[in-house]
Formats: C-alpha cells, structure tokens, sequence
C-alpha cells in the first residue's frame, strides 16, 4: 500500500513537471508575441524547440502506462501538444493504455499512416485490442497492411465475442514437442532471437497441436538435459477453451494463482495463452464500466471532453430519472385530500422512501458481486431471498421503532407513529425483494444485472414507499 501511494505520488509530481513546461512554452510564446522585432519568428521558433525538446526527452523515458496517465489530465489544446510529442514506435503502446474516451479523442487527430505506424509496433493481439476504436474504413486499410501471419491472428481475435476468453489470449507463446530432450529444447531457444514478453513455460504439444502439457522453466534449467520433455512436464496443466467466459477464467486465476494458462480449441488444439495483464485489464474495465453503468453514464467519460458530448453521455439516465419522478410524483397527488388534513404526512413521507432506496442498494450491491463470482445459484437462491427478507424484517422493526417514536416525539400522534413503523417494514421488504430478484432476472436474460437495476429499485421503493405510507394514513388516520 505504501508503495502505491508513493507511485501515485511520482506520478502526479510527473503531471505537474509537464504542465509547467507546456505553461512555461505559454508564457514564452505570449511574451515573444508582444516583442516587435525581425528576429521574433526566429526567437520564437528557438525557444519553443527547448521546451518541447525537454518535454520530448522527459516523455521517451517513461512507460507508456504513465504517459497515458498525464494524456487522461490534460486538457483537449494541452494533450494535442504532448501526443504530438510522442514517438511514433510509442503510439501503440500508449493507446492501448488510456481509457477509450481518451483513445477515441487521439485517434480522432491522427492520419491513417501514423496508426497503421502505430500498429507496426504491436502483437496481434494487441492490434486486435485496438480495431474496435478505429475507423470502420480505416480497419480494412490496416489488416491489408499486415502480414499474412499477423493478419490471420488478428482476425481470429476479433472472431470471438467480448468477454470471452478467446478475445483475451495471447499469440505469442512457444511451443515444443513432448518426445524431445530438455537439451533440444534449450538449443532451440537459443537459436530464437527473441522471447515472448512474460515467459515462465513452454506448451508441450503433439504432432497434431493438441496440448499435452506444460514444461515450466525451472524444470528445464534444473533437470538432466537428456531428459524427455514428457518425463517431467506437468500433464494435466490448468487451461480453458477460447469460448469461455472471461469473468470465470478471471475467477479461476484468482482462486488458483495462476500466472498464464493455456488456451484451446474445441478440439483441444493449443491456440494461443492467457496471462495474468491481461486478466487484470479485463477486471479493471469491467469493474470501471459496472460502476458507471449503475450511475447511468452509457459510456466512459473524457473528462477534459467538449460539454455537448458530456451531456449527451447522461441524456439516457436524466430521461428515466425524469419518467420514475413524474411517476411518484402522480402516486403523491392521488393522496392530495390526506396529506392536506395531516400535514405531517409531507415531512414524514421521504424518510420512508429513502430508507428503502438504501437498503435495496445494499442488497442489489451483494447480489450483483454473488452474480459476478459465480456464487447465486438455484440450489441457494431461495435460502438467500429468506435471508435478506428476515434482514429486512428485523431492520424494518428496529429502525421503524426509531422513526416511530420521533414521529410520536414530534407530533404527538400514537396512530401516527404506528403508520410509520408499518410503512418502513413493508418497504423495506419491498426493497428486499426488488432488490433480489431484479438483479437475478436481469442475468438470466443475458442482461448486465448493473445497468438498469438501481433504476428499477428507485422507482419500486420511492413509487411504493410513497403508496403504502400515504394509503396507511388514509386508512387509519382519516
């Protein structure tokens, strides 16, 4: 944690250096602009090369994961001028590293030959990471640019659905023969002039591609080379098939420590690996687009984006906040007659709506995490339901009692108090049960249980709680 803090820390020192040099280029040209004088296109010319060669420098010795960092707090005139900086071997690299609406806004200023420079740069699957923010007439003109080899590999990638594990592996891994000696292999290496990028195994395959197992490096480096790779490779490795769920695979690597695993067809052909990066990168974006989707943004947010496209990002969620109001708002005017003769209706009613609003967000956030790790299933749904509607219960007795007697406290009214502690337990039980069963449904029609749910219990608990309040008091109050 410490560390992290302090990383976080470097790099928002980092942020600060290359606004005060892009400040610093400001204040220079603003001051030379002022000057009259026949040198001043040639000063100015000079001056700005030194800022912009010191920013240059400073951007060529950092990973790419930070350069993307200080683009995503730029503003739009800031970020042009840094991006412009970048080398163009970089570019990959970097673009798969900043979130999309940052993506789309850089890519939106380069020309096809610097993207497809980009490119050059990258693995395949990397390249196939990249193609859904490209251009649609720009994606035929890169694939063509591609050799025959990477070519096929990205459209493999790009076959397999989203959130699948096929869209996630990796290409390029080393694979050997199981009937070799481990002084084959190690011969074979050496002749290679380069290694994949995070290599701890080698895949042991047979004739026909079919995975056999996996030959770790320790045991390569530690074993008699005249030893047969089949005589000390591990044969029953951990792997998954390209059409698997990704959110499992990424389950299992948490559960079992995995580090890569790999990937085959429904042929159990070795087709390509799964690494940890990547795993987490899919966490991170899945986690990041949960979140928004429960807030109602349709997509990530440029912070630094022009106002219209913010505002046409929230349109969605405004509009049905809108709809769920107006519908409340038409329960409330049914009950006009009671809350003109018991005013106290109108300062007591929200606390009852509120309340259930939160404890449905409490459970919907449970069953949402049960749903994303594989835990809710038919044979523990019901005692689950049972369990939030006695939480429920006991809630709504407890914390109805207490707004009760402050109901009481306040306005003197026993029938008042009681109106209250009854309202707040069949809320909250309504919020319960919505907040059960909304999620769940959503995912069994295929649905992501975080869009749409918070916005289905906002209007059961706010619509209902209102109901049953205001229809109590008439009942026993009037």
């Amino acid at each position: 944690m410490r560390d992290e803090l302090k990383h976080q820390k470097n790099l928002q020192e980092l942020l600060g250096q290359v606004i005060d040099l892009l400040k610093k280029q400001q204040l220079v040209e603003a001051l030379v602009h002022k000057q009259d004088t026949p040198r001043q296109e040639l000063v100015q010319s000079l001056v700005e090369r030194q800022h912009l060669a010191e920013l240059q420098n400073k951007l060529d010795s950092l990973h790419p994961a930070d350069v993307a960092f200080i683009l995503e707090n730029l503003s739009l005139k800031q970020r042009k001028i840094v991006w412009d900086l970048v080398k163009v071997e970089h570019d990959g690299a970097i673009l798969l590293e900043v979130s999309d609406a940052v993506r789309e806004n850089l890519i939106e200023d380069m020309e096809n030959s610097e993207i497809i420079g980009a490119a050059k740069h990258l693995d395949s699957d990397e390249i196939a990471d990249l193609v859904p923010a490209l251009p649609k007439d720009m994606v035929l003109e890169l694939l063509t640019s591609l050799d025959s080899q990477n070519r096929a590999r990205v459209q493999s990638a790009l076959s397999f659905p989203e959130g699948t594990v096929g869209a996630l592996m990796d290409f390029d891994l080393i694979t050997i023969r199981y009937d070799v000696s481990l002084n084959v292999v190690l011969r074979s290496l050496r002749r290679r002039r380069e290694l994949p990028k995070h290599i701890a195994q080698l895949f042991v395959v047979d004739r026909a591609g079919n995975l056999k197992g996996l030959l770790l490096l320790r045991d390569l480096l530690l074993h008699d080379p005249e030893i047969l790779v089949e005589e000390v490779m591990d044969k029953e490795p951990f792997f998954f098939y390209t059409n698997e769920s990704a959110r499992e695979a990424a389950l299992a690597f948490e559960r079992y420590d995995l580090i890569s695993s790999p990937v085959v067809n429904s042929h159990h052909q070795l087709v390509g690996c799964l690494e940890i990066d990547a795993v987490v990168d899919f966490v991170q974006e899945t986690s990041q687009k949960e979140m928004l989707s429960q807030v109602g943004l349709q997509e990530e947010e440029d912070l630094f984006a022009p106002i219209w496209k913010s505002a046409k990002n929230r349109w969605v969620w405004l509009a049905v906040n809108i709809l769920v109001a107006f519908i409340v708002s038409r329960i409330i005017s049914v009950f006009e007659a009671t809350i003109e003769q018991v005013v106290a209706l109108a300062t007591l009613m929200p606390i009852v709506a509120n309340i259930g609003g939160n404890t449905g967000n409490q459970t919907i956030a449970l069953i949402i995490r049960g749903l994303a790790f594989d835990q809710i299933h038919a044979n523990n749904f019901w005692h689950l339901l049972f369990k939030e509607v006695g939480i429920s219960l006991m809630n709504g007795v407890l914390w109805g009692s207490v707004v009760g007697l402050f109901a009481f406290l306040l306005y003197h009214q026993f029938s008042l108090a009681l109106v209250m502690i009854t309202a707040m337990i069949c809320n909250l039980l309504v919020a319960s049960l919505v907040g059960v069963f909304v999620p769940v449904i959503l995912h069994k029609l295929g649905r992501d249980p975080a869009i749409g749910s918070s916005v289905m219990l906002t209007a059961m608990t706010d619509s209902m709680g209102f109901f049953i309040f205001l229809g109590l008091a008439t009942i026993f109050l009037l």
